[in-house]
């Protein structure tokens, strides 16, 4: 292959991302009004001109505690897959807390599974050649084994984190091959408009309180 040749063939890219480690990062930095952001052109607004975006995989879990978080939570699932963007769930898992000193007993609730999912599909992605890089936007720490394995038994790719904000994680960054903390910047070229319209003719409305 002429040089010529290996400059027209791009790296392919797959994206993962980390859907609870991005929102909370964005709100603890104080970025509350990025919250419509589409993923696909955030995507597309982290690559060089030597990639393509292959995929964009995007993992949650459906809110069950509250019904106007649920709405809202399900207008930007309908805005993300207006853009082709994949979804893949965990689960919002409800637990129980007692104070011991008054005995008053509350719920909390977890996200489940996220971590699991984006390990298992990294490493499906390489087993299937689906990827030349797969950038994983998180800071979560237990994602470091399967960015190592992906090193170790596919060589030729790599994992680079593109950290949300406030969410930067030293051993992330160590197994990863590159790194970046997503600004601001990225965050506000990178949101939808006002309305999204599906591809059934429906439109979608940004929520008011994330106006």
């Amino acid at each position: 292959m002429n040089k010529e040749n290996s400059q027209l063939i791009k790296e392919r890219v797959q994206v993962y991302i980390d859907g609870f480690n991005l929102y909370f990062g964005m709100l603890e930095a104080g970025y509350d009004h990025c919250k419509w952001l589409n993923l696909n052109l955030l995507a597309k607004n982290l690559l060089k001109p030597n990639q393509e975006l292959v995929c964009v995989k995007y993992f949650t879990s459906r809110v069950s505690d509250n019904p106007d978080k649920q709405k809202r939570q399900t207008t930007y699932i309908e805005a993300l897959e207006s853009e082709g963007v994949h979804i893949l769930y965990g689960q919002y898992q409800r637990n129980t807390i007692e104070c011991k000193r008054c005995g008053n007993i509350w719920a909390s609730y977890n996200e489940k599974m996220t971590d699991v999912n984006i390990a298992t599909q990294l490493l499906i992605g390489a087993y299937q050649d689906l990827y030349d890089m797969a950038m994983l936007i998180s800071g979560d720490s237990d994602l470091v084994p399967p960015i190592r394995h992906v090193h170790a038994l596919f060589p030729l790719k790599r994992v680079f984190v593109a950290f949300p904000p406030k969410r930067h994680n030293q051993s992330v960054a160590l197994a990863a091959k590159g790194s970046l903390t997503i600004g601001r910047k990225k965050l506000v070229e990178s949101q939808f408009s006002e309305t999204v319209i599906k591809r059934d003719g429906f439109i979608l409305k940004k929520p008011a309180d994330w106006q």
